[in-house]
Parts: C-alpha cells; structure tokens; sequence
C-alpha cells in the first residue's frame, strides 16, 4: 500500500462523510469518539471468535480473519477521523510518543 498516515486519513475523512450522508449520521466530536468505542468493541469481539473464545456463527476461519482484518481496518479509520476532527497531528505524536523508543536507553 505504502500510503501516509495523511493519506489514509484523506480517504478515511471522505468515506466517513458519505457514510454519514447516506445514513444522515451528524458528525461531531463525540460520535468521532463514540465510533472508535464501538469499533474498539467489535475488534474485541473478532478477536475472541479468531482465538476460539467467541461463538463462530458458522463461519470458516477464513471469514472470521477477514472480519478481524475489517474490524481492524474500522477502528483505524475512525482514529484517523477522530484525528482530524480534532486537529491532532497523528504522525507527530507518534514519532513524539513512541519512536523516541527507538533508540536504546542510555
């Protein structure tokens, strides 16, 4: 794929708009927030039917990875949204927060 986190969040931001324009869903500071719940909540429970702790409902286990990977996939975009939303320099936070890491401790 090799996009940018600001590229994923350009087309993350134009997907969740006419998402919420077909569903007439008003986008707000909240419900950016109340969406990665949601999805935080239905990885969850992918996460559980793939490791064999939640009911399969009748799915291969191929079906049940590729609702991980989507659930996955769900919880990103509305981050990135939130992101946004919020004027949060996701990529500057990351390097801030967790890349300082990356050099070993002296």
């Amino acid at each position: 794929m090799g996009a940018t986190l600001t590229e994923l969040a350009d087309k993350a931001e134009r997907a969740s708009v006419n998402y919420a324009r077909v569903n007439d869903i008003p986008r707000d500071g909240d419900w950016f927030l109340m969406k990665i719940q949601e999805e935080a909540g239905e990885l969850l429970a992918e996460h559980l039917r793939a490791t064999g702790r939640g009911r399969t409902g009748g799915k291969t286990p191929g079906e049940i990875r590729t609702d991980l990977e989507n659930e996955a996939a769900d919880l990103l975009g509305q981050l990135l949204c939130y992101c946004r939303h919020h004027d949060i320099d996701l990529e500057a936070a990351i390097e801030r927060k967790w890349f300082v890491h990356l050099e070993p401790a002296r």
